[in-house]
């Protein structure tokens, strides 16, 4: 892999250690290797709320991807490069291993790794017309129903324009980060991390004839529904950030910071699909053999 990146120097250690047990010890664990290749400059393992010191080449983020959303958040001022370390389950975003790190630093070090650069969505709650919330999300808003957990009515607008309506349990637009969330889980397709793209993705709608559609970062999708139930919310991250009622709208759009995401050499995005999401079946990843049946 050929890269133009400076290599880093200056890193920091975040991590999600008040809501994973275990994490600190295996941070201090995985210290040394880190030390022979970069100096810390700053660490915030516990998710406190003491700024971080950004002036760093990169970042380690240690847990899981719930790490990486709340990381991402936090760096949306000054988005340094992100290396995640998989501490959880599955770690679609935090990609590598700890038995994998000193290797991955030794790459990173050789320059032999890229910085992609990932959309970031916008989520904007107002009611009537005074702006209530304001956030900025990697993965997904997701507008849910709650009790009594009955179809609901969303209406969609793109660009000021009725686009349509959909009624089913619920309504998620995805950045291509996301797309291999909650999407994925309702039926959406697979965006490649890069793309400049939502897909929206109605769940368990009441009509066959529904489907995903994707369509360009660039436009501004609104949301509506004009009957919600009593605990309707939008969730932006897996975090709820606003009840709605019929007086609110949802505006997403294209956030102004990015997501930069270390992807090191052998770890390219389908790999990650076949290893992570068992992409493939059951045929043998082992056998690259493009004419072999």
């Amino acid at each position: 892999m050929h890269s133009s990146n400076a290599i880093p120097q200056r890193v920091v250690l975040l991590g999600s250690g008040s809501r994973r047990p275990g994490l600190i010890a295996a941070a201090e664990q995985l210290r040394p290797i880190i030390e022979q290749y970069f100096e810390i400059v700053d660490e915030d393992l516990n998710e406190t709320s003491k700024p971080i010191n950004l002036d760093a080449d990169m970042a380690i983020v240690m847990g899981g991807d719930g790490s990486i959303l709340r990381a991402a958040k936090a760096m949306r001022r000054k988005p340094i490069p992100v290396l995640g370390v998989n501490l959880g389950k599955l770690g679609f975003l935090a990609d590598i291993q700890p038995d994998q790190l000193e290797s991955a630093l030794e790459k990173i070090s050789n320059g032999k790794y890229e910085t992609i650069n990932h959309l970031m969505m916008r989520c904007q709650v107002f009611e009537n017309d005074q702006l209530i919330c304001d956030e900025t999300g990697l993965n997904e808003a997701a507008i849910l129903g709650g009790p009594p957990f009955s179809i609901q009515q969303f209406d969609l607008y793109i660009d000021d324009e009725f686009s349509t309506s959909y009624r089913c349990d619920g309504l998620i637009v995805s950045t291509p980060v996301g797309s291999t969330a909650h999407n994925l889980s309702a039926g959406g397709p697979i965006l490649r991390k890069n793309l400049q793209a939502f897909v929206i993705s109605p769940i368990s709608p009441h009509t066959l004839t529904v489907r995903p559609v994707v369509d360009t970062a660039d436009r501004i999708y609104e949301i509506v529904v004009p009957e919600p139930n009593q605990s309707t919310s939008v969730v932006l991250d897996g975090e709820v950030l606003s009840k709605l009622d019929s007086r609110h709208r949802v505006r997403i759009q294209r956030a102004d910071s990015i997501f930069r995401l270390i992807e090191i050499e052998g770890k390219g995005y389908y790999r990650t699909l076949r290893e992570k999401l068992g992409w493939g079946g059951s045929i043998d990843q082992t056998k690259h053999d493009r004419n072999q049946v």
